[in-house]
This record gives C-alpha cells, structure tokens and sequence, in this order.
C-alpha cells in the first residue's frame, strides 16, 4: 500500500507575532495538515507553545477543517495528551526517548478521540518502535535533532525509513510515516524513495519565493 503525499508545513518557521496568519497559510494553499511543534525547555533545548495556543488556531474560522498534526517534544508527554487533545488536536504524537508507559499514552490518545503517532530522534535505532508498530496511526522519523528549526537534513536517516516502511508493508500496517527536519524538494524526493508519505516543512514552506510551486511539486511525489 502506498500513501498519497500529504504536506505539512510547521507552524515553528512562521511568523510567531502572528500564528494565526502563517497558519493560515494552509488552507490558502489547499493544503490540509498543519505541524504543530510543541517543545518544553527539558527534553529539547527550546520552547514553543502550550495548548492555549493550539485552542486559540482552532477557533479560527478558516481553521475549522485543518488537521492538527500535534508533535510532543515533551519530557512527560502523557501528563499534557488531554489538555492538547481538548484544544482541538487531530493527532497527538510522543517520543520514544523518554521513560513514561508509551503503549497506554499511545492508547489514552485515542480515547480521547484523536489519532496517535510515535517519534524517534536520529541517534534512536528503529528497534525501538518496532513493539508499537500496531498501534500507531503515524510514526515520525526525525532527520535533524529536534528542537530549533532550519537545521541540515541527515541523509543518514534513509535506512531507517526503510527499515519502518519494510515493517509496514511485510505485516500490512496502515500507520503514515512523516519525516520532519530539513525537508525540501531535494530531501523530500529522497524520504519519499525510502517509503515516507508525509512531510514537514518549516523552511522550505513559509520561506518559499512560491508557495504553491513548492506545494504542487510535493504532490507529484
């Protein structure tokens, strides 16, 4: 099975002194998924926004039909899924770094009503997520170490995508696999030979001279 491209530009390369308007560079571009990174200052070196903010794009009205892709770069990412899924998240996704219960986070994200992802940094082996593989709706694969933007994508990251796509297709698993972290048409073309579906796009998106260029060429992957 092979997932159609999805695009989804990150919400951590926009303009901060108005979120509102770069998200809604999504819906004026016909896309529909929008990246939400959320950082705590504990387990990446930066922080971003909390669910009040993520409650705030929701109610916007050009907003209604977007879907949250909400990233947790979180040390305790199971003590927050409630507050981010009552703020209007579609997918709620948690690192396998840190030690908390992730199969029943993984399973409290879907009894509240949203999808559920498991992520895993670039020095993280694709061992480690291969228990959840069933009981994900996404894995994301990071190809810079997460926590600033605007990093150099790691092409050393390409095996691992294809180890997680090789899973997938041997036992007939449905989950996307996202890439996040220096994707651009360049880098993207690559994730998307090595078996990945979705992508984030910080730079690459809200910097782009076109953005509808930028958007139709990732639809031809």
């Amino acid at each position: 099975m092979k997932f159609d491209s999805i695009l989804a530009p990150s919400l951590l390369v926009g303009d901060h002194a108005d979120l509102g308007a770069s998200a809604a560079a999504v819906p004026q571009n016909n896309l529909k998924w929008l990246h939400l990174d959320i950082m705590d200052g504990h387990f990446v070196p930066n922080l971003t926004f909390g669910p009040e903010v993520v409650a705030a794009l929701r109610r916007r009205p050009e907003l209604a039909d977007t879907f949250f892709d909400t990233h947790l770069m979180l040390a305790e990412p199971h003590k927050y899924i409630e507050a981010f899924a009552k703020a209007g998240s579609n997918l709620i996704s948690i690192h396998i770094e840190p030690e908390y219960d992730h199969a029943t986070t993984l399973a409290n994200i879907r009894k509240l009503g949203c999808q559920n992802g498991i992520v895993l940094n670039p020095g993280t082996p694709a061992s480690a997520i291969e228990p959840f593989l069933d009981q994900v709706d996404l894995v994301l694969v990071m190809t810079v170490q997460p926590g600033f933007g605007g990093q150099s994508f790691r092409e050393d990251m390409m095996p691992k995508l294809q180890q997680i796509d090789a899973w997938r297709q041997e036992r007939d698993l449905k989950f996307r696999l996202e890439v996040d972290g220096g994707v651009d048409l360049t880098t993207g073309a690559l994730c998307r030979a090595a078996g990945a579906d979705t992508f984030v796009a910080g730079t690459a998106f809200f910097k782009a001279e076109d953005r509808t260029a930028f958007t139709r060429a990732v639809e031809l992957w």
